[in-house]
């Protein structure tokens, strides 16, 4: 891994605006009324590792990837505009054509002293992604920012802050794998980009028709996010299997994704020391993408996600085995569907597009299957693609993501970079060792031949500070 005490200097270019590289239309494209939600009003940081390549020799990232972005434009011609904000605080883009901004830098360091694993938190990433002032507000500003850095090595660094009330992850991989197309001398981009915001507008009269536990009042103090710690956790086959393995047999055919969340919402809720009549909350990003009656067209880059929550006392929560805080997870996600996803739409438009409950809340996003790593600019697949931190949002600290990882041992898992307060991450390290020595532990002991040691192989979970 890389070493936390890892320090290089950025040299950059001036900021410019890319524009399209041809006219576009000049005119007004309303938001859905699931993209102007206050819960998506923030930037988001992605941030992608490329090793030279010897098929590159002689070409220059920022040159060609600032060119395949001009071009990309084109096409995607809203994100070179800006977001407005209307009466009832509804978001439009105004195409205006002005661009977005992008960086040119050299650093002064190579791609292998980032480690063998890379992983978020990731040593410079403010001067990797760097905030140009005045640039990171959601209305009147940029919607992208691109920054390409290239290292000693011939490798680079490309990093990209998107404003989320445009896209969601599914849409914004569409758009760099657009852009990578068109570095790698594509004509166009092989799934062209549908607008489509109206198939998750408000209907008329907007009538909430389900239960949205994601979105109640709840009163309580939400606790300041200035000292954070920024850590990760590594769950390779060996961990997720032995979890798999302690859970009732109904529930062992569940995802990774519910297992992990059920397991670390549990650890987490230990760690913030709720009251154990207190209500906390896991909130799951769930794609709404295929699901039957929405008709969300292919090339759809909008938001299409729902925030589901799962609700428990603190108490029940962290005194039940695990497979209590799956089954409520499992119930939350099932919760969406079409008709969730217009009642979602309507809430938003009666309720003046309210943020999601935020007191003694989890949010937790699987990122396993977009994609990231396998945008490709010429140069290959990312050694790391995906998300630059965790704890991003318009408020911050309260979310995760699910990233895959090969660590340092070839093993593939997945990676979750979790922010808290110090004194509560180390509470939350240290219920996460805890629980999976139980869980070890155990399967020690069903495999231990009666007289004989133990057989199963001590599971260990992988940290970066």
């Amino acid at each position: 891994m890389a070493s936390s005490s890892l320090t290089f200097t950025v040299r950059r270019r001036e900021a410019v605006l890319v524009a399209p590289a041809e006219t576009t239309p000049r005119d007004f494209k309303r938001l859905s009324d699931v993209d102007d939600q206050d819960g998506l009003r923030f930037h988001i940081p992605v941030i992608q590792f490329y090793r030279d390549h010897p098929s590159m020799a002689g070409q220059d990232p920022c040159k060609v990837i600032r060119e395949a972005l001009a071009r990309a434009l084109v096409f995607y011609y809203p994100f070179a505009g800006r977001i407005r904000e209307t009466e009832g605080r509804k978001l439009v883009v105004e195409c205006t054509g002005e661009g977005v901004l992008f960086i040119e830098a050299d650093a002064d360091v190579r791609l292998d002293q980032f480690g063998d694993a890379l992983q978020p938190p990731f040593p410079g990433l403010k001067e990797l992604l760097w905030n140009v002032p005045g640039s990171d507000g959601v209305l009147h500003c940029p919607l992208l920012l691109i920054q390409v850095t290239r290292l000693l090595c011939g490798g680079f660094v490309f990093a990209l802050r998107l404003n989320h009330t445009m896209s969601d992850t599914p849409g914004l991989v569409q758009f760099m794998n657009a852009v990578a197309e068109l570095a790698r001398g594509a004509a166009g981009p092989s799934l062209a980009p549908v607008w489509s915001r109206e198939v998750l507008e408000a209907r008329h009269p907007p009538r909430v028709t389900c239960v949205h536990r994601e979105y109640e009042d709840v009163p309580g103090t939400i606790v300041p996010f200035d000292d954070t710690v920024h850590r990760s956790f590594f769950f390779g086959k060996a961990e997720v299997a032995a979890l798999r393995r302690r859970l009732p047999e109904h529930l062992r055919n569940s995802s990774t994704f519910e297992i992990l969340t059920a397991f670390l919402w549990k650890c987490r809720t230990v760690a913030i020391g709720a009251n154990a009549e207190e209500e906390v909350r896991i909130i799951c990003v769930v794609n709404a993408r295929g699901k039957s009656g929405l008709g969300l067209p292919a090339g759809y880059y909008g938001n299409a996600f729902a925030f589901p929550a799962a609700v428990s006392t603190a108490g029940k929560l962290s005194s039940n085995p695990i497979g209590y805080a799956l089954d409520l997870v499992k119930k939350a996600k099932s919760s969406v569907n079409d008709d969730y996803m217009r009642s979602l739409a309507d809430l938003m438009a009666l309720r003046g597009r309210p943020h999601f409950t935020v007191v003694r809340s989890y949010v937790v996003s699987d990122v396993t299957r977009t994609g990231f790593r396998d945008v490709d600019f010429g140069w290959g697949k990312a050694a790391y693609g995906g998300p630059a931190k965790g704890g991003v949002g318009a408020i911050p600290g309260l979310s995760s993501f699910y990233i895959p990882l090969k660590n340092r041992k070839g093993e593939e898992g997945i990676v979750v970079p979790v922010c808290l307060l110090a004194p509560a991450m180390d509470k939350f390290t240290q219920e996460v060792h805890n629980l999976m020595e139980e869980v070890d532990d155990k399967d020690a002991k069903q495999q231990q031949p009666q007289g004989g040691a133990p057989t199963a192989p001590t599971l260990s979970l992988k940290t970066k500070l």
